[in-house]
Parts: C-alpha cells; structure tokens; sequence
C-alpha cells in the first residue's frame, strides 16, 4: 500500500466515525482532497458539513507550510471598519515564489459571525482574509469553514416570533443552522482539543450521565461557554478538561 493510499483509507475512516456513514460522492472529493493537497481529517484540516466538505485555517496553514509560503502579510483596513459596530475589515497577501502576492480580504461584524466567538470579530475577519488569500494562492476552490455563513446568525428580529418546536435531543438542528454536534465538533478541531473529555465536561456542566440527556438549550449554553474559555484562556481550559482525565481514573 503506498503512503498516499494510507492516507486516503486513514481519512476515510476518521471521516465516518465523526460524521457518520459518508455517500460515495463525499468519499470520492475526500480522496481528491487527500491526493491534491495532503489534507487530514485527524489533524482538523477539514470539515464536512451539509454534503459538502470545507477547509479549515489549520489546513490551508499546514498547505501553506508544506509549500514553501515566503510569508503572510495582514493590514487592517480603517477605512472599512467601525470598532463602535463591532465591524472589521482586513486585506492579507500571501507571498510565494516570485510573485508580487495573492490579496484576500475578510470582514466580520455581529451580524455575519456565530455568537460563539461573539466579541472576537476582529480575529475572525483577519482569520477569514488570511484564508481568502491562501485560497487564491494555491488554487484551492473549496471554501474555509471559517467564511461560512452558516454558522453565523442573523441579526435579532426587531420583534419577537414564536418559537419554534426542537424535535428530538440536544444535537438537532433548527431553522438550517448546523447541529450542536456540528458546532461541537468544529470547535474541538478548531481548538484540538480531546472529544473524551469534552464530552465528560459537558455532561457535568448540564448535570446529566451523559450529554446526549441533555436539553438543547444546555447544549447550547455549554457551547457558547467553552467556545468563550478557548478563547480567552485556552491553557486554562485545557487544564479544566485534564481534570476529568483525572476523576475518570480513580473511578472504581
């Protein structure tokens, strides 16, 4: 088996265990990302959502790495930004070879960003023009998970609606916004961090045996709450998850 078949059967079968059984067209864009760009499930590079699979920052890092990038310039556009509105706007340039370097430009305000890292939209627009940037340089079609729209929410209606029913547990989905196991999953990548004890934490913070008793919307509150500590003090959080490891051991 060659090192690039490895590669692909590794994917694959990380892919399903995370995201479940996959359709063979999906197993077959996981083959050519695999090939084309040596992109890995394990290490976070991708992300499957709605059919379709994403790049992540982390993976156009790691592509950037592995060919050679001269360097990474971001600027923050003043002009463009309103710090009261909470709104910024960041123009990066990718620098490869000889060329004069590829331009990407990222915006972020409250209303394009998830309220999980609300309060962060200057890193996320200089994250999303770094990505665009990246993109250009080395010809990469597929979108970042970064830019997405889905995992933004819109602005708060000026008047209220009614609710509407959550069917099933905690991990369902509403109104075609990503399930909390999808939003889950995307920080755990994004911040590497171990799903075990992720998933002890949370059961402990919304008092259940486990986390698939709980209700979405303390589902919801523990998203927010570790997205906010990973944030703010990632080391911190990474002890607070260690502690689980810890009780699980002296566990009987």
């Amino acid at each position: 088996m060659t090192q690039q078949s490895k590669a692909i059967r590794i994917n694959a079968k990380f892919a399903q265990e995370t995201w479940g059984k996959l359709s063979q067209i999906a197993l077959r864009g996981l083959e050519e990302l695999t090939s084309s760009y040596s992109l890995s499930v394990a290490s976070g590079d991708l992300f499957y959502l709605d059919g379709k699979w994403y790049v992540t920052h982390a993976g156009l890092l790691r592509i950037a790495l592995r060919r050679r990038c001269r360097g990474i310039r971001t600027v923050l556009q003043e002009r463009q930004c309103d710090p009261l509105a909470g709104r910024w706007v960041f123009k990066a340039t990718v620098f490869i070879g000889d060329s004069k370097g590829f331009v990407g430009y990222g915006d972020a305000d409250p209303s394009n960003v998830s309220p999980l890292v609300r309060g962060a939209e200057m890193r996320v627009a200089e994250t999303r023009a770094v990505n665009r940037a990246l993109r250009k340089a080395y010809g990469i079609g597929l979108c970042s998970v970064e830019e997405l729209g889905c995992f933004s929410t819109p602005a708060p209606p000026m008047y209220p609606k009614q609710a509407a029913p959550v069917s099933g547990n905690g991990d369902g989905s509403s109104h075609g916004q990503p399930r909390l196991r999808d939003q889950l999953c995307l920080l755990i990548r994004q911040f590497n961090l171990d799903p075990t004890l992720v998933k002890a934490y949370a059961a402990d913070f919304c008092g259940t045996e486990a986390l698939k008793e709980a209700s979405r919307d303390l589902v919801e509150s523990f998203i927010a709450h570790i997205s906010k500590a990973a944030n703010e003090d990632r080391d911190a959080l990474i002890c607070k998850l260690n502690s689980y490891a810890l009780s699980a051991e002296v566990k009987p």
